[in-house]
């Protein structure tokens, strides 16, 4: 389904200096079909109580699902953006990090829907995001 020779080291190459290298993630899985990044739970994605900023949460899910998303479409001729993003916020994190792994549910001529699960280290279930994805032609 990706775009054949797409590599972790570009991909994380193409976030540098951006929002998504300044929370420090990073992809770390590409599979024909999904794609897995992590993020740090530390004072960049912290809440001032010291637990995951969900806002954080949001970031990786629509950081994740985008990328995954570009990799399924012609980039030469189209482009995707997010058109609309939910989340539900499970449990708490206050170190270490998290992992997000998305997959697709819809990939449609002009709309995509993405599913993110966000788990921490021990594999539970911290956040579940679905991501709606515009696909749009480039303009000439």
């Amino acid at each position: 389904m990706f775009i054949k020779g797409v590599t972790i080291e570009a991909v994380n190459k193409m976030c540098e200096n951006t929002l998504v290298d300044h929370l420090g993630i990073e992809v770390i899985e590409l599979g024909e079909d999904y794609l897995v990044a992590k993020m740090p739970v530390d004072q960049r994605t912290h809440q001032p109580m010291g637990l995951l900023h969900g806002g954080a949460s949001v970031v990786l899910a629509e950081t994740i699902g985008s990328i995954a998303a570009s990799f399924t479409v012609n980039q030469k001729l189209q482009h995707c953006v997010g058109l609309e993003i939910n989340a539900n916020h499970i449990r708490s994190v206050s170190s270490g990090y998290v992992f997000g792994r998305t997959k697709s549910i819809h990939l449609g001529k002009r709309t995509q829907i993405w599913e993110i699960n966000i788990t921490n280290e021990e594999d539970k279930l911290v956040c579940i995001s679905r991501l709606t994805m515009a696909v749009i032609d480039k303009k000439n």
